[in-house]
Order: structure tokens, then C-alpha cells, then sequence
């Protein structure tokens, strides 16, 4: 049976996983709104990536006994100044997930929940790589700046990428 404050936990970390779909979501339209297809495309991924992640969550709640909440969303930001703002508030956003994360894992320890631990290990892990990514993407802005063709290709590569993964 699952400990009822580890399961308080899982539910807020569907709730956040939830707004990172939402939040993805959006920023995905906006992007296909202004011509940035292969920003979109990146984004639309990166949003059923995080569906996923919540999909994951819920049913481990379910299977180890506990009941998974599904969580109101409020609407999330639906307008920026550019891509620099996007991926700026991107990476502002992974690295509050990281520290979700970081909290039902501390929480699993001390409650001593290796079952809970072990399965969180993997959300450990995709969040290195989501913050990794989100910094060389800015990287990668701050290279180009305002350089039009730059950017064009930024986001012609950006829509590669994610047709190839």
C-alpha cells in the first residue's frame, strides 16, 4: 500500500507533469501561429512527451494501491515575445519540475519508499537531459541573435530534429 504522504506527492508531481504537457502545448501553437513550424513541431513532441510522463505517474499511484488524481489546469501563457522568451521560460520551468522531483525523491527516502525511489530514478534522469537540452537550445539562440537566416535555420533544424527522433 502506498504511503499516504509519498501518494500526496506522486498527485502534485501529475499535477505539475500536467502543466508541463499544457504549458508545451501552448507554446507549440503559438509557435505554429507565427511560422515557426519546426519550433512546433519540437513542441507539440515535447508536450505528448509530457503527457506521457503523467501517464506514467498515474498508473503507478493506481497499481501500488493509491488513487491518482487528475488535476483542473488553469490555462497557461499563451503569448511570447520570440523564441529567446519561449526557451527562457522553458528552462524556468524544467528546472521547478527538477526540484518537484527532487522532493518526492527526498520524501521517498526519508519515508523509506525504495520501491517509489527506484521508479522516480527515471524521472531523475529525464530531467538532466530535459535541462540539458533546453540550455544548448539557448545556447544556440544566443549564437545567432537576431540574424533572420539564423533563426530560419534554428528552426528548420529544430523540426529535423524531432522528425528524427
Amino acid at each position: 500500500m502506498l504511503d499516504t504522504h509519498i501518494e500526496g506527492a506522486l498527485n502534485a508531481q501529475i499535477e505539475m507533469e500536467a502543466l508541463s504537457s499544457h504549458f508545451y502545448l501552448a507554446m507549440a501553437s503559438w509557435a505554429e501561429t507565427t511560422g515557426l513550424n519546426g519550433t512546433s513541431a519540437f513542441l507539440y513532441k515535447h508536450s505528448d512527451e509530457e503527457r506521457e510522463h503523467m501517464l506514467k505517474l498515474i498508473r503507478f499511484v493506481n497499481e501500488r494501491g493509491g488513487t491518482a488524481k487528475i488535476p483542473a489546469l488553469d490555462a497557461p501563457q499563451a503569448s511570447f515575445s520570440g523564441l529567446q522568451d519561449i526557451f527562457t521560460t522553458l528552462l524556468d520551468h524544467e528546472t521547478k519540475v527538477t526540484a518537484s522531483i527532487n522532493e518526492v525523491v527526498d520524501l521517498c527516502l526519508s519515508r523509506k519508499d525504495y520501491t517509489t525511489h527506484n521508479f522516480m530514478q527515471w524521472y531523475v534522469a529525464e530531467q538532466i537531459e530535459e535541462e540539458a537540452l533546453a540550455r544548448t537550445i539557448m545556447d544556440k539562440l544566443a549564437m545567432i541573435g537576431s540574424d533572420s537566416a539564423g533563426l530560419y535555420l534554428f528552426d528548420r533544424d529544430l523540426g529535423q530534429l524531432e522528425t528524427e527522433a
